[in-house]
């Protein structure tokens, strides 16, 4: 049984291919600038990579290439082996709790949440109809960011404002990243063989977000109504005193659309250095004594470092602390550093444990208080896990 695993961009259509039950990935690719000049798309099998520049009109044409392209390379030899499609869909608002087969009327409820996920919400809904216009006999499933987090409690996903504003306007904390912190519980949960961990997930790459999981329900998350919410990020700005945002546009006559465009895609990482919103340019950067990427460097360990701290306290304890994506997998400098923050909770750092790249490995000392792990994150195979689920 194969599973195919998309996330639908506004111009782009990543894709991963399961099989079941060994849980291999097949084939995965990326289709690029759909509805674009230059449009192109790469695909990855059996140790071979194809690169090939065609026209993509629209995320249908990019689907029936996509295809193609598996029947052509024998990667698959008939579609009938395709028995499920996984969609990433990053906003399901309160109502979608859990993965759901998709149909038409399904799309229309979510397409309530588009004004929550702008950017994002619009295209994952747009892949879904391209693979059911293509592949009309295959079940769709959606897979959203959202889902996770609504195990929170109201206590802690209101915000302290009017409670009309979360009555009549959905306004509240609703989390993202949550299709990584799901597989990162479940997958340390496996290891350690216990249900009833206390973690506290540490999602750390040009986005990031941390969760307080305690016996797989979601206690906290760092992101909120956005993912523009928490820790400081490649871009963006993570938590600010909102009166910045009028001030900034007395200051500077910009639009609060403009001034949160910087906060989302000029800020973080990138404002503070002022020399790139990725961290492995910012540590490149403070190794030559820049003295702004030291700086950021600082800035983001200590806000991760910080909520690490404050989410040990509200599980009065964690069992746990998990570090993944593209920083807390590849980067051993940002590991140590956040790690030598917070060990006032009696955590520290095996440097010699800590000096490998992109693998699951216990990186703490034998008496630290609270073991840390490095586990990779995999969230294609988590919505290819939930669609086998769903379709069977």
């Amino acid at each position: 049984m194969k599973i195919l695993s998309v996330n639908a961009g506004s111009s782009s259509l990543k894709f991963t291919l399961i099989e079941f039950p060994s849980k291999n990935t097949i084939a995965s690719g990326l289709f690029e600038k759909i509805g674009m000049e230059g449009s192109m798309y790469t695909i990855k099998y059996n140790g071979e990579k194809i690169v090939k520049s065609a026209p993509l009109d629209d995320h249908s044409v990019a689907v029936s290439k996509l295809i193609d392209e598996l029947i052509a390379n024998k990667i698959v030899d008939s579609l009938e082996e395709i028995e499920g499609v996984g969609h990433r869909i990053l906003h399901g608002g309160s109502e979608f709790t859990s993965s759901t087969l998709l149909d038409e009327d399904v799309l229309k409820r979510i397409e309530k949440y588009n004004e929550l996920g702008p950017l994002h919400n619009p295209a994952n809904i747009m892949g879904v109809r391209a693979f059911m216009k293509v592949l009309p006999n295959v079940k769709n499933v959606g897979v959203f960011d959202t889902t996770f987090h609504q195990t929170m409690k109201e206590s802690e996903f209101l915000y302290p404002v009017p409670y009309e504003w979360y009555t009549e306007y959905g306004i509240r904390k609703y989390g993202f990243h949550g299709t990584s912190h799901r597989f990162i519980y479940k997958t340390i949960s496996e290891y350690l063989k216990r249900d009833d961990l206390k973690v506290i997930s540490c999602h750390i790459g040009n986005g990031g977000s941390l969760c307080a999981i305690d016996s797989g329900r979601v206690v906290d998350t760092t992101m909120g109504f956005t993912p523009l919410a928490g820790i400081m990020m490649g871009t963006r700005s993570g938590d600010i005193d909102p009166s910045i945002i009028p001030f900034v546009m007395k200051k500077t006559n910009m639009s609060a659309e403009e001034v949160i465009n910087a906060l989302n895609k000029k800020s973080g990482l990138l404002g503070i250095s002022g020399l790139s919103s990725d961290g492995r340019d910012v540590e490149n950067g403070a190794n030559e004594g820049n003295e702004r990427c030291i700086l950021a460097q600082n800035m983001y360990a200590q806000k991760i470092a910080n909520f690490i701290a404050m989410y040990n306290n509200l599980l009065n304890g964690a069992d746990v602390i998990t570090l993944t994506a593209g920083v807390g997998e590849n980067s051993k400098t940002m590991r140590k550093m956040i790690i030598d923050r917070i060990q006032s909770l009696g955590v520290k750092i095996d440097d010699e444990k800590n000096d490998f790249r992109g693998e699951f490995r216990l990186i703490s000392t034998d008496d630290s208080k609270i073991p840390v792990y490095v586990i990779p994150t995999n969230e294609e195979l988590m919505i290819a896990l939930d669609t086998l689920e769903l379709i069977s």
